[in-house]
C-alpha cells in the first residue's frame, strides 16, 4: 500500500488479498488484485493525486466483478445443471443441452 493510506484502505487491501488467496490465487497475484482494486477505489473517491479516466468513469470494482463473473443473469452452468439432474435421476440428461436441463429441472 502507498504511504499515507488510510486505515480503511489498509483493511480493504488485506480483505481483498485474503479473499483472492482463499479462491486459490497465488500470493503475488492476490497482492496485485488487491492493490489494483484499492488504488481504483482511492481514485474514484478522490484520495489519490492522479487518476485515469477509466478509474473515475468506469463502473465500480464491486459491480463490475459481479457482472463479469456470470453470477445472476446466466445462472448455473450446464455442468452444474447436469450434476443436479444426475442426483434427481432425470432420464436422457446426457444428451440434453443447458436449456433442456433447465426445463427438466423446473428452473
Amino acid at each position: 500500500m502507498p504511504r499515507g493510506s488510510s486505515p480503511k484502505r489498509e483493511r480493504q487491501y488485506e480483505h481483498i488479498k485474503e479473499s483472492a488467496e482463499d479462491r486459490g490465487e497465488s500470493t503475488g497475484r492476490a497482492k496485485e488484485i488487491a492493490a489494483r482494486t484499492v488504488n481504483k477505489e482511492r481514485a474514484r473517491s478522490g484520495e489519490s493525486k492522479t487518476a485515469s479516466r477509466t478509474s473515475t468513469q468506469d463502473m465500480s470494482s464491486g459491480k463490475r466483478g459481479g457482472q463479469r463473473s456470470g453470477k445472476g443473469s446466466r445462472g448455473p452452468t450446464r455442468d452444474q445443471l447436469y450434476e443436479e439432474a444426475k442426483k434427481r435421476n432425470v432420464e436422457g440428461r446426457s444428451s440434453m443441452n443447458k436449456s433442456q436441463l433447465q426445463r427438466a429441472l423446473g428452473k
